[in-house]
């Protein structure tokens, strides 16, 4: 019994000599539309033409880039292909090959 009331004064001597003083959390969220590419805008048609040449496409042209998809065509492991992109992210949406 007399254990307990030792353990009990020293957690309220403990609690005693912490000074209380009072904690700020500072968050901050950032939430964009988008990609990293160009934080958070629309790629343009050259980024997304250079995005497929960076994935292996070659001779890569843009068809239209208008609207929320952009079209190109390009060639990749001996096979021409049609390439859609995402204009908000870069993603391709469509991969369909050519006959």
């Amino acid at each position: 019994m007399f254990r307990r009331i030792g353990v009990v004064l020293a957690m309220m001597w403990l609690v005693g000599a912490v000074p209380l003083t009072p904690v700020q959390a500072q968050v901050n969220i950032d939430i964009r539309v988008g990609s990293n590419l160009n934080h958070g805008r629309r790629i343009s048609c050259l980024d997304g033409q250079r995005m497929l040449e960076r994935r292996g496409f070659r001779s890569v042209r843009a068809l239209d880039c208008r609207g929320r998809f952009f079209n190109y065509t390009g060639r990749r492991q001996g096979h021409w292909w049609w390439i859609d992109v995402r204009a908000s992210d870069g993603r391709i949406v469509r991969l369909d090959r050519r006959r």
